[in-house]
């Protein structure tokens, strides 16, 4: 290398100069032989393993990152395992107790500052080695393949090791997304739904174990959604560059099935907590697919989820003047309103049988289910008509 102007590198001469073996090997040390032997923990190879840990507690979580920086990226991660192989809250299945152990959480922040500022093929090369350490292929393959429930403690294995350890401690959404595409992206659509579910969907608040029957049953609340819906949000965003739009939007239809059909109220109710453009890409692929009396029913479940968690119900007639919009005549919108009012009267008539069915729980769910839709029908056609006679112009009929 020769030096450029502005630096103050040290020319290298042209003239090659005779190397002399006799000065070289006056200065070979025989100590070095010896400190060659020696594996890469060095002198504290001799140490016993309890000793060496409380040492390292002292000491950096960088420190061992620097130690290895000079050692291509495969042999850094040999070298990792090496060394924490002896924890065996570390592994997948290391821990009798995984759900009150503090281990994949350490292991998630230590490979979280390992790989800070490594560029996105080094991050493959991480995430080829966890993937095959752990034998996660297998086991994920064994999970979405099977009877929904039927592997109960190693679907939480999978959960806790994905997100405690490659999912939780990132700070950037673009590294979270990476992680997670590298999780689901090996699968087909109809897994990656499964996977989703395991990883981000209800758990038991006694067990742990994922709650699979959550959304077929009954009405859930926002805190066993709001997971799936952050996931959801994550893949579409745009620097999530391997998920285009329809990926997502599959993804979401596939997921409303998972192990079946929701309920609609709950798939309206992830919707809204994936965000107004997802909300409306979801809506209007159906508008556009022909699914109309489909996206009447889903509207219809929009406002009833206002109505029950206190959004502003201006929010969901918005939304279904913006979907009308995508319909190309005015034919098609004038059939989609009356899907709409036909769907709001369907509803309601189902609604009221179960109330005089006399089929009442504790909480008579049936008649207060049949108390929300009224007020959410009532209110959706207020802020309709308020909408349409402040600005005709914006009304679709």
């Amino acid at each position: 290398m020769t030096s450029t102007p502005g630096t103050s590198y040290t020319l290298i001469p042209n003239q090659k100069y005779r190397r002399s073996t006799r000065r070289s090997s006056q200065r070979c040390n025989p100590s070095d032989t010896h400190s060659q032997s020696l594996s890469t923990l060095g002198y504290f190879q001799t140490l016993p393993l309890e000793i060496f840990q409380m040492i390292l507690n002292y000491l950096s979580g960088l420190l061992l990152k620097r130690c290895t920086l000079l050692l291509p990226t495969k042999e850094r991660l040999k070298y990792i395992h090496k060394v924490l192989s002896g924890v065996s809250c570390f592994k997948l299945n290391g821990c009798p107790s995984p759900l009150h152990c503090l281990g994949l959480q350490c292991y998630g922040v230590f490979l979280q500052i390992l790989t800070a500022g490594w560029d996105e093929l080094e991050c493959h090369r991480v995430f080829n080695f966890l993937w095959e350490l752990s034998n996660l292929a297998r086991k994920v393959q064994t999970v979405v393949s099977s009877k929904p429930g039927s592997a109960q403690k190693l679907e939480l294995r999978i959960r806790l090791y994905c997100r405690s350890v490659l999912l939780n401690h990132w700070v950037h959404r673009s590294d979270s997304a990476f992680w997670l595409t590298r999780i689901l992206k090996p699968w087909p659509m109809v897994n990656q739904a499964r996977l989703l579910y395991i990883i981000f969907g209800p758990v038991s608040s006694l067990d742990g174990h994922v709650v699979w029957k959550k959304m077929i049953q009954g009405p859930t609340d926002e805190a066993s959604l709001k997971g799936l819906a952050e996931a959801i949000k994550l893949l579409y965003d745009a620097e999530a560059r391997e998920w285009t739009t329809d990926d997502v939007i599959s993804l979401v239809d596939e997921l409303s099935v998972v192990p079946r059909e929701w309920l609609m109220e709950n798939n309206a109710r992830l919707l809204i907590l994936s965000g107004n453009n997802i909300c409306f890409t979801f809506m209007a692929s159906k508008a556009v697919n022909g699914r109309v009396a489909e996206l009447a029913r889903l509207v219809v479940f929009l406002a009833l989820v206002c109505e029950k968690d206190l959004y502003c119900m201006d929010w969901a007639v918005k939304m279904m003047q913006k979907v009308c919009n995508v319909f190309s005549t005015p034919g098609e919108r004038n059939y989609f309103l009356q899907c709409l009012e036909n769907a709001f009267a369907h509803l309601i008539m189902d609604m009221l049988q179960a109330v005089l069915s006399g089929d009442r729980d504790e909480e008579d769910s049936s008649f207060l289910n049949l108390f929300h839709l009224v007020n959410a029908q009532a209110n959706f056609h207020k802020e309709f008509l308020c909408l349409s006679l402040v600005s005709p112009s914006s009304s679709t009929a």
